[in-house]
């Protein structure tokens, strides 16, 4: 046995030095590359903290603003309930509406940006068409629609629509170019058509994702309804900013309770609908 032992590792191969020393560097590289990349990365978080004065001891010194800000906005005033249980339904509404028609339009312009599905004439302006509505700031594009049809509600659904494009569409595309390619192979080796493709081995792929994303949307869109209101795009923002202005800390508290009991809540039947799905 022992002879046998010695003579195994006897005949064992050997590896050349240089094989040896190419097989080590194979993994001591990728190391390199992480330490390199966090030095960058650290460089990077540094260089921009400077640029944006950054400054963690002034934070402390705002500390006790912030706790004060805070104390006076209790206890909070639920007198004036009925209008802001009215103004919540309103920015409920926007969202939903924003969400349904927000969806639907991302959804095509989706198909134009998924490299997988769209030639390359119709890919790129779908694209860069994307990029420049993301390139906008939700509040701009608001005041865009405010201008064009006045105040209200209807201004802040056209914006969530037109933002909904730039933001979702890009994950949409994004989901369907990251499908298996198996199903799409053996439907092509068939004979299928586009059409039957998309509609048989892309998008029956796609549709968990689609539809957590969506929902993810219409999460943000009730946020983002409450900001919208804010240049009087509708919704409960701009009785958010009418209570600050008038140092009506209590109502302001009683608002912001109120938006998030309702985020709250779409979260929860958000998850749900995800497990559900998934």
């Amino acid at each position: 046995m022992t002879g046998t032992a010695t003579a195994s590792r006897t005949s064992a191969p050997q590896l050349d030095e240089r094989d040896r020393a190419r097989m080590e560097r194979a993994f001591r590289l990728p190391r390199a590359r992480v330490g390199m990349s966090a030095v960058a990365a650290v460089v990077l978080f540094v260089w921009s903290a400077n640029g944006a004065q950054f400054d963690f001891l002034k934070l402390g010194e705002g500390a006790a603003n912030m706790g004060e800000f805070l104390g006076r906005m209790f206890p909070p005033d639920f007198s004036k309930i009925g209008l802001i249980l009215s103004l919540l339904l309103e920015t409920l509404q926007m969202a939903v509406v924003g969400t349904v028609i927000g969806a639907v339009l991302s959804l095509v312009v989706a198909f134009g940006a998924a490299s997988n599905i769209a030639p390359v004439w119709l890919y790129y302006p779908c694209r860069w068409t994307m990029n420049v509505i993301r390139a906008l700031p939700d509040l701009v594009i608001a005041l865009m629609f405010v201008s064009a049809v006045g105040l209200g509600p209807f201004a802040g659904i056209l914006a969530m629509t037109v933002g909904s494009i730039g933001s979702i569409g890009k994950v949409f595309a994004e989901a369907m170019e990251a499908v298996d390619r198996g199903p799409v192979t053996a439907m092509e080796s068939v004979g299928a058509s586009k059409r039957q493709i998309i509609q048989y081995a892309i998008v029956p792929q796609a549709l968990p994702m689609l539809t957590s994303y969506t929902l993810l949307l219409f999460e943000g869109n009730i946020r983002g309804a409450t900001i919208l209101g804010l240049v009087g795009a509708g919704g409960i923002g701009l009785e958010l900013t009418t209570a600050m202005n008038r140092y009506e800390y209590g109502h302001l508290s009683a608002m912001v309770l109120c938006i998030i009991v309702l985020v709250t809540i779409i979260d929860q039947l958000s998850a749900l609908i995800r497990r559900k799905i998934t």
